[in-house]
């Protein structure tokens, strides 16, 4: 077979471009009339929420590489410099159709359903009386409004915060002219004001932007002198924290010093209401030093992310998606004792579907069991007032051994992360914070349970985090497991982030920065000689991202030679399927719908094996060569046939899925004439939950 021709730039997609593609898929769902409405407003902010990340890290990324001097093109070909402008183009298009939707299709739908934004224009004088009342109590007592002038220059603008650009005429109280100010508003004030039942003007859920309120009565801030215009503004920052890990004595303290002052790294994007005045917006342009290509006019408010209080603040059934209970297999439901069943069999739990309280109540029963000895467990995101955390420290103050690994770097969770660290170290739990150079991302659990005159293991592994509100919203699997092989490699790999030390080769366990790479090449060369060889080769792949370039090349190769490759990939993905003679045998779905994909899964055919692992880790540089991942099998075959049932769902969806094509290109699915809509989310819905 002839792979030259494999490993083109011109096979690849950039990366930022895809990211940027997810989100438009996003986008798509906040459209959907099919959609309740709240929700459809929830998948807007979304998109907002994604696309600050976005920039704060990415884009800052690409940016600094541009600054660096002449930084070489990636494995797309493309430049940092190229990359930027289609960036810009397709962002501006993404943030106007953001706010075209906004405008026009849901703030009016939601005034129909009873959920107002009332404008200045239509304040009433009750309301306006009312609303002026608070300015003066709530809003002015916490603003410091800034007048520009060699005495008082401008001030330094915290990242994602809502500020004001005032243009003045007249004299200030010390005899000077006036020209411009900024009021920079505290984050501790709602930016969406609920009006009083009584003032409200069609029902119980009428608000007041808090940018409203304060360009309505600006001018009351600056007495004596002429208001010629306000308008608000949004700066985002560089937030990508940078610890030189080789150089700090002790990483949290590196880490909590590097926090106090992220909220102001290099500037990176400029949002401000479309009607400011080009002097103005080009002021702020040359103060933040940015360019057109960063700056972004918004008809509305400049921080979307805030309209996410009015789904919060609103009890309307109807206008979101039906409530349910998270289901339990069969064996957990009258489990008295989690440790025997885990002995008695594997127990596979698929989140949100099925209950994050069997993870709980293992932990919890570990904690207060007086057989259990030891609790080691990997902490990566765990959400505030963790009930996790609680029975760490529970089983810490009862005198058990408990170990936490806690990876301190991950991203904007890192002061949360260092708040529950010191209260681990405080109740006794030995703390570490993973492996330098390398961020500890995998999810395990082990329990050590004196049983007789023995220890026994018992482990839980992950795809997903130990946060049980993401749980509720985010797809993934977990294993609870007695398997010795299974419970002596996790031993192992705990030895190792604990110590350091060698360890023996791992049974069961593929863990990365070590094998993983490896061992997933070997098993789609594999596939290959089995394709070869004139057997059936299938590989299929459930995955947030995947980007690795020489896994791409795989899998190009295994296309080449008559192998079967779907892909599933929720986000970014840097391979094109299609291409004549590289990739005619790959297709690739994404599915974006109610719950946000996040298990990973990978299937091999195997000449009929058929081997299938559950994974921490996407196919991307970072998960495979510089993160702590593990990888594991699902080998009991009841378990194995049920993920791969789920799989076929999500092969045969035609309501949330999207195809991507060789153009880089996604096409929303439909069903074929005459066969009815597919759901794989909603399936699984009605087989493992429970309504209501």
């Amino acid at each position: 077979m002839d792979t030259a021709n494999l490993n083109l730039p011109e096979h690849l997609i950039n990366r930022e471009l895809s990211v940027l593609e997810f989100n438009r898929r996003v986008l798509v769902q906040a459209e959907d009339g099919q959609i309740p409405l709240l929700e459809r407003l929830k998948f807007l902010c979304i998109v907002s929420t994604n696309l600050d990340e976005f920039f704060e890290i990415r884009v800052a990324g690409l940016q600094q590489r541009l600054e660096a001097g002449t930084p070489p093109a990636g494995p797309d070909s493309l430049t940092p410099q190229k990359a930027l402008t289609g960036i810009s183009d397709s962002a501006h298009n993404l943030v106007a159709d953001q706010y075209y939707l906004l405008n026009t299709e849901l703030i009016p739908a939601l005034r129909d359903a009873g959920i107002n934004f009332v404008p200045r224009s239509q304040w009433s004088p009750e309301q306006r009386d009312w609303l002026n009342l608070f300015f003066q109590r709530e809003i002015v007592p916490t603003l410091s409004p800034i007048l520009l002038d060699p005495a008082r220059p401008f001030p330094r603008i915290l990242n994602k915060s809502l500020n004001f650009i005032v243009g003045l005429d007249g004299i200030h109280a010390f005899g000077k002219p006036a020209e411009r100010a900024i009021v920079q508003t505290p984050r501790s004030l709602p930016h969406l004001i609920h009006l009083p039942p009584d003032l409200a003007a069609t029902g119980p859920t009428d608000f007041v932007f808090l940018s409203s309120i304060i360009h309505a009565f600006v001018d009351e801030l600056f007495a004596g002198m002429e208001v010629t215009g306000c308008y608000q503004f949004r700066v985002t920052r560089n937030s990508d924290l940078y610890v030189d890990e080789e150089e700090v004595d002790n990483l949290m303290r590196a880490i909590e010093g590097e926090l106090a002052s992220n909220n102001y790294g290099a500037a990176v994007r400029l949002e401000i209401t479309h009607d400011c005045p080009i002097s103005l917006s080009n002021f702020l342009l040359d103060v933040f030093d940015l360019s057109e290509l960063d700056f972004y006019p918004v008809e509305g408010p400049v921080n979307l992310n805030r309209l996410l209080a009015v789904y919060n603040m609103t009890e309307r059934e109807k206008l979101k998606y039906p409530v349910f209970t998270p289901g339990l297999p069969e064996a957990a439901r009258d489990a008295a004792d989690p440790f025997r069943l885990i002995r008695e069999q594997d127990l596979l739990l698929n989140h949100p579907y099925e209950s994050f309280g069997p993870v709980l109540d293992f932990i919890s029963r570990a904690a207060q069991d007086p057989d259990v000895v030891a609790i080691k467990m990997t902490l990566y995101r765990v959400g505030d007032d963790s009930p996790v955390v609680d029975r760490l420290v529970a089983a810490a103050q009862s005198g058990k051994e408990v170990t936490a690994v806690v990876e301190l770097r991950a991203r904007f969770d890192e002061a949360a992360n260092i708040a529950f660290a010191n209260r681990l170290q405080e109740a006794g739990a030995q703390v570490v914070y993973g492996v330098v150079g390398f961020k500890t991302h995998c999810k395990m659990t082990l329990v050590v349970r004196r049983e007789g005159n023995e220890l026994k293991r018992y482990v839980h592994l992950a795809t997903g985090n130990y946060h049980p509100g993401t749980a509720r919203s985010y797809t993934d699997y977990g294993l609870l497991t007695a398997d010795e092989a299974l419970t002596d490699d996790v031993h192992h790999v705990f030895l190792q982030l604990t110590s350091m030390t060698h360890i023996p080769p791992l049974k069961k366990l593929v863990q990365s920065p070590f094998y993983l790479h490896d061992h997933l090449l070997r098993l789609i060369e594999d596939e290959i000689s089995n394709a070869n060889a004139g057997g059936a080769g299938h590989i299929i792949a459930k995955l947030n991202s995947l980007v690795e370039p020489k896994i791409i090349s795989a899998l190009y190769r295994a296309s080449a030679a008559g192998v079967m490759v779907d892909l599933i990939v929720r986000g970014m993905c840097c391979l094109r399927p299609g291409l004549p003679g590289v990739s005619d045998n790959i297709r690739v779905r994404s599915i974006v719908g109610r719950f946000l994909e996040h298990s990973r899964v990978y299937y091999f055919h195997s000449n009929g094996e058929e081997k299938v692992y559950c994974s921490s880790a996407d196919w991307m540089d970072r998960n495979i060569f510089r993160r702590v991942e593990t990888c594991f099998p699902i080998e009991n075959k009841t378990l194995k046939k049920r993920i791969l049932g789920d799989l076929d769902l999500y092969l045969g969806d035609t309501t949330n899925a999207w195809e991507l094509s060789s153009d880089g290109h996604w096409t929303r699915q439909s069903p074929a004439a005459g066969q009815p809509p597919l759901s794989a989310q909603e399936t699984l819905l009605s087989r493992l939950a429970e309504s209501g």
